[in-house]
């Protein structure tokens, strides 16, 4: 009896060793170099981040660092193009391995990713019509209308302040919203109002508040791939060690938001 207990717990521990084995061999890296290709989702429509140019090339700075991500790991970047509210669904179903489209944590989202380091810090800003008196602050927004992506983040902080959320998929329909009167204000990143100002410096509105603190663009990737994060963070380490992460952001955005001042 003693020999057959020995011989099923062997078993069991060989059991637990090819289980083990398993897992460890569908880490998603794995998965992306026998491809040769790095599936990446994102807007294409997020400027400066993510959206297409006069030629209709697919550019930004995150498409920039997840083909750097991509050029790290030694293999291609394809892009897959969908609306925010698409974009964790795709990486759940498996079409895509990553979200680049300046994803910050939740602790909803952290059950179901882990997160790169972090490699932006920028302030939110509240954008607001140029003829509008009634909003200077955050605290504003109770019982206002704000322009947001219902599931981002800076639609989650505008609904905390008490606004109630009105459904828009880019910063230029929150814009329309604004001077045509029908939302009172829209929150989201600096570098986003910025992008848009710079390519429409007449549109009639402002800024009228911005954060103290910075939120961070992070990489999510699904939970059991520990050598695939560490490849993408060595990535991301050696873009901001070479100076690269910086030279985007002057390109993009006008100024350096890699650097946690």
């Amino acid at each position: 009896a003693a020999a057959e207990q020995a011989s099923d717990e062997a078993q069991a521990a060989e059991t637990q060793e090819a289980v083990q084995d398993a897992s460890e061999g569908t880490d998603l890296l794995d998965t992306v170099l026998e491809r040769g290709t790095l599936i990446i989702g994102t807007e294409g429509t997020y400027s400066p981040n993510s959206y297409h140019d006069e030629s209709g090339e697919l550019v930004g700075f995150d498409v920039e660092v997840a083909e750097g991500i991509a050029e790290h790991i030694g293999v291609e970047a394809q892009f897959m193009e969908a609306e925010w509210d698409s974009l964790f669904a795709a990486m759940d179903s498996g079409r895509v391995d990553i979200v680049v489209n300046e994803v910050e944590y939740s602790d909803e989202r952290a059950e179901k990713y882990d997160f790169s380091e972090p490699y932006t810090y920028v302030h939110g800003a509240l954008m607001v019509a140029e003829a509008n008196t009634e909003i200077s602050s955050f605290e504003d927004l109770a019982g206002k209308r704000a322009a947001q992506n219902l599931t981002s983040s800076w639609g989650q902080m505008a609904e905390s302040y008490g606004a109630e959320l009105v459904s828009v998929d880019s910063v230029s329909q929150c814009v329309e919203l604004l001077l045509s009167g029908r939302v009172d204000a829209t929150l989201n990143a600096e570098t986003a109002f910025s992008s848009y100002l710079s390519v429409n410096p007449d549109a009639a509105v402002r800024i009228a508040a911005e954060t103290d603190s910075t939120t961070s663009s992070l990489v999510p990737v699904p939970k059991g791939n520990e050598r695939f994060l560490a490849a993408v963070n060595e990535a991301l380490d050696e873009m901001r060690e070479s100076g690269r992460l910086s030279e985007l952001s002057e390109k993009y955005f006008g100024t350096d938001v890699t650097q946690d001042n």
